[in-house]
């Protein structure tokens, strides 16, 4: 046996054996999602749920991503927005973008089908319109108080409030749709890339 071969051996067992699993998110056909609101992971902290919801606006890789300013403006007034909300301020966990910048995520205590919060997130969403400034930016409240776009905020918050509102009656902006993956005969995923 050649040393490259078995060098080879070594490092395709090694490869295996440190593989990482791919995450939940990863696993969400982003050729095929729409915007809308989706349960994207349920976690327990002990006897109690925490869920993750995929609060999407933009098509990936078919829509530009959302303006970085804007990003920052939308996030600054709708966390703002759900931890004063009287029925909700108590449940919110987190509020934040997404890195590619088509969404948010919205962690939440308990677990409710992505259904339920169809009225907060409209109103939420909504909150933006009415904004007449972005709280928390300034150099004291925020990281990079200088990086805001309320205008551009508003416009795609009204974009998501009329899409939320053409669309309440379909299912599909309330469900992931999932990557399918090819099985090996041994029972392995097949991943093409």
């Amino acid at each position: 046996m050649s040393t490259f071969f078995f060098s080879f051996c070594i490092i395709e067992k090694t490869a295996k054996e440190n593989a990482m699993e791919l995450i939940q998110s990863f696993s969400v056909d982003h050729t095929r999602i729409i915007p809308g609101i989706f349960l994207s992971r349920v976690d327990t902290l002990g006897e109690h749920f925490v869920t993750t919801y995929d609060i999407r606006l933009r098509r990936p890789n078919r829509e530009p991503a959302i303006d970085v300013a804007a990003m920052h403006s939308l996030e600054h007034i709708i966390a703002t927005y759900l931890r004063n909300d009287k029925d909700w301020k108590d449940e919110v966990v987190y509020w934040g973008p997404m890195g590619c910048l088509t969404g948010f995520y919205l962690i939440l205590k308990g677990n409710r089908a992505p259904k339920e919060l169809y009225e907060l997130l409209l109103s939420a969403f909504k909150a933006v319109g009415d904004a007449n400034e972005v709280p928390g930016a300034t150099a004291v409240n925020c990281g990079y108080f200088r990086m805001h776009n309320l205008e551009m905020a508003k416009w795609y918050a009204n974009e998501f409030v009329s899409y939320l509102e053409a669309n309440k009656d379909n299912e599909d902006i309330f469900e992931y749709p999932r990557t399918e993956r090819l099985v090996t005969n041994d029972g392995n995923n097949f991943f093409d890339s």
